[in-house]
């Protein structure tokens, strides 16, 4: 056999297994919530195996996050608008949207949980510094601007914008419209511009 008949497909099964588990695990999670969530009916959804779904995933909400965190990145796209005012703008407004989501809620809950394993804090972890390291796009490309000082930590503002977006969400449950943004920015870009 040729070489290029040896060498695997990159994607390949594993790709398309994970792609059908976090599928169907969001739409299970959609349609019943999190703690109904079966690794059984996920397996018969995506059409695997539970053993290939416990490979992967040593616990269902493991699992559940990892689906929600996928599909997060993918709903909350890092704008580029060319000032740093409007980046945010859209971004926060994004991140409202999704936090409003019922998938957004239920991964919201998740990583709030006051007592998780190792494997739900290591997702979290993984989770923020990924989001903060591609939403720090945004704050490299205002300091090249030089809207904001060149030695302004990226995570630090971008944490200055989430917590009270997740705050809102999470603990008053008050709804954060454009116009509540645009009167967070006021406070917040000042501070930044340093």
């Amino acid at each position: 056999m040729s070489e290029a008949g040896v060498r695997r497909r990159t994607g390949g099964r594993s790709a398309r297994v994970r792609e059908a588990v976090l599928k169907a695990t969001l739409q299970a999670v959609a349609d019943h919530g999190s703690e109904a969530v079966s690794v059984g009916e996920i397996a018969r959804q995506a059409e695997v195996h539970e053993t290939s779904i416990y490979r992967r995933w040593p616990t269902k909400e493991r699992l559940i996050l990892d689906a929600l965190l996928d599909y997060s990145e993918a709903q909350v796209p890092i704008p580029d608008t060319g000032s740093l005012r409007n980046d945010l703008a859209a971004f926060a407004t994004d991140v409202v949207a999704y936090l409003d989501s019922p998938l957004g809620k239920t991964l919201v809950r998740l990583m709030a949980v006051a007592e998780d394993d190792d494997t739900l804090a290591a997702g979290r972890d993984q989770f923020w510094e990924s989001r903060l390291e591609s939403a720090g796009a945004m704050i490299e490309r205002a300091k090249n601007r030089g809207e904001i000082p060149a030695d302004l930590d990226a995570a630090t503002a971008l944490e200055l914008v989430i917590a009270p977006l997740h705050f809102r969400s999470l603990l008053t449950r008050q709804p954060l419209d454009r116009h509540g943004i645009e009167q967070m920015l006021d406070v917040i870009l000042p501070g930044l511009a340093g």
